[in-house]
């Protein structure tokens, strides 16, 4: 039987020890450590960018991708454990200690970093608590080596990267995100050429910051200028400034350094987690969109004016929206409703929204509804964007976010 002070101070030890480890010291370290407890064979995956196959962690070094066991998300039931967020044993399989063999989500916070497998010799509460008390455990120390470690990106990575990509990725903050009620997810694709997209977030209080870029161009070029914007746009916020301040610090940022040769469209928000108040304001940019349940998709609507970066002085509207709970904010950018097919059929704002509509009518998680809508955009267009696709999803007072975490 599990003994829950035994587990606790296994996991109290392995976090001393992991000060000075590495990430390919980990593997071997959370095995050693958790044996004693009753959790036997212990390993961990991690999820690829594009949320389609789990790769092992083996301690290996560099190179560990190529000889460590991999699992596709979408066929296997590590990756149904991994869709649902939820612990799964395998119904068939005996562990090798003749019980049960886990698997069980790695989340940081509600960002999923992977899958833990664990082999237990019974299936009760106290095995199920330790399971999940190792996988967050497991979750911070990831985090802890993620930052230097080439080997964890090129665990998650399954193709070359554009030097643009990686200036992008660096800058992004993590995919998903739930607090005060409030669920956020976004996406950037093709994960290993996006340029000139980029979207932020970031909390203040009771302000849920937002934003979305479509830089000009699909280039390195295009990457130096959505990052610019990014930083800028968190400069001037963290310095007090409001949403009309900061994209005109962006404008100006831009044509002190490329003059009004580079631009970026872009729609800035500011979401009240206490009351739904969405405030707003258009750069240019397509218009996002809100998910209503039992009601058909509504486009928000605000003035626009013009791209940062272009001088063309227009006025800049402040729109309001009232959100209901549940209600679901969609930004994106035009690499998604753009995307044509073999035939040179665009996917479209219409079919766009009826994805939308169906998957939001499921009740999956926003990460999930948001995995599953951006492979539908890549094999509409056989896994080749010619354009950047950003996509990102807000909910607010998200009734589901009990679901979020194992």
């Amino acid at each position: 039987m599990i003994d829950p002070a035994k587990v606790s101070c296994a996991l109290t030890d392995l976090m001393l020890a992991s000060h000075t480890a590495a990430l390919e010291d980990l593997p071997q370290m959370v095995a050693d450590h958790m044996k004693p407890t009753g959790l036997h064979d212990v390993a961990f995956f991690l999820v690829d960018m594009q949320g389609k196959v789990l790769r092992q962690v083996t301690g290996r070094g560099a190179d560990a991708g190529d000889t460590g066991l991999e699992l596709a998300v979408d066929s296997t039931l590590a990756g149904l454990a991994f869709q649902r967020v939820d612990l799964i044993a395998e119904p068939e399989r005996p562990s090798s200690q003749g019980g049960r063999r886990w698997w069980v989500p790695v989340t940081d916070g509600v960002e999923r970093l992977g899958m833990l497998r664990a082999d237990t010799a019974q299936d009760d509460e106290a095995t199920r608590h330790a399971l999940r008390t190792l996988a967050s455990m497991v979750a911070l120390l990831l985090l802890s080596k993620r930052d230097f470690s080439d080997s964890y990106a090129r665990l998650t990575r399954t193709a070359p990267m554009s030097v643009a990509a990686e200036m992008q990725w660096h800058l992004t903050p993590p995919s998903a995100f739930a607090g005060r009620a409030t669920t956020l997810a976004a996406v950037s694709e093709p994960a290993y050429e996006v340029g000139g997209d980029a979207f932020d977030y970031a909390v203040s209080g009771n302000v849920l910051h937002l934003s979305v870029f479509d830089a000009m161009g699909h280039d390195a070029r295009a990457g130096l200028t959505a990052n610019m914007a990014v930083a800028t746009c968190r400069n001037a916020r963290r310095q007090g400034a409001d949403l009309v301040q900061t994209s005109q610090a962006v404008e100006d940022a831009l044509i002190e350094q490329f003059g009004t040769t580079r631009y970026v469209t872009g729609i800035l928000a500011d979401l009240d987690l206490e009351t739904g108040r969405l405030t707003w304001i258009n750069r240019g940019h397509h218009l996002p969109l809100i998910l209503r349940t039992g009601r058909w998709p509504t486009e928000l609507q605000c003035p626009p004016a013009g791209p940062m970066g272009v001088a063309l002085e227009l006025p800049v509207t402040v729109c309001h929206e009232q959100l209901r709970p549940g209600d679901r904010l969609v930004l994106y950018t035009d690499g998604i409703v753009e995307a044509r097919d073999a035939d040179g059929r665009q996917f479209g704002l219409d079919l766009f929204i009826d994805y939308l509509v169906r998957h939001h009518a499921d009740r999956l998680t926003v990460h999930e509804t948001l995995r599953r809508i951006t492979h539908t955009v890549l094999d509409h267009h056989d896994g080749e964007l010619e354009d950047d696709a950003t996509l990102l999803l807000a909910e607010w007072r998200d009734p589901d976010q009990g679901n979020l975490t194992p």
